[in-house]
């Protein structure tokens, strides 16, 4: 398995992930706490271990507390820089790995290297600066490759 090649290369495995629908009211900080440990007793099934889980339950559209503009919400940097502090990683030795652009710009950012997982979730396609992925991939097979050829 893929993941599990990336750990056996003693990269850690920790999950990014917006979550507008706390905001929205699709669902609640404890029902998306229990989805993550119910994946993460999945993978450790597989003997994968995920070390964390960032989340930003932001969306300007939402209500009440997290209704605004922060500075998590990707394709800004803010989970993957407090990952960072809290890990003590290195970012620039780091893959972002991302399913959108959104998920690669926030890499790029962060000063990370970008895996762009080409699953056709990516609807927009808008160019910028910081939007163009360092690598692509079609599964995660091909991200096991990249990084570790």
């Amino acid at each position: 398995m893929a993941l599990e090649k990336l750990q056996q290369a003693r990269y850690l495995l920790l999950l990014v992930s917006n979550q507008p629908g706390i905001s929205l009211g699709a669902i609640t900080e404890s029902a998306l706490h229990r989805q993550y440990l119910c994946l993460a007793a999945a993978l450790r099934r597989q003997h994968i271990q995920l070390r964390g889980f960032y989340y930003c339950p932001h969306h300007p559209a939402g209500s009440g507390e997290y209704a605004c503009y922060c500075m998590c919400r990707k394709p800004l940097p803010g989970m993957l820089l407090r990952a960072a502090m809290e890990w003590g990683i290195d970012l620039r030795q780091s893959w972002m790995i991302g399913d959108i652009l959104d998920d690669v710009e926030a890499g790029n950012k962060a000063k990370c290297k970008t895996i762009l997982l080409n699953q056709g979730n990516e609807t927009e396609w808008l160019k910028g600066r910081y939007r163009t992925p360092g690598h692509i991939g079609d599964n995660w097979k091909d991200i096991a490759r990249i990084i570790c050829p």
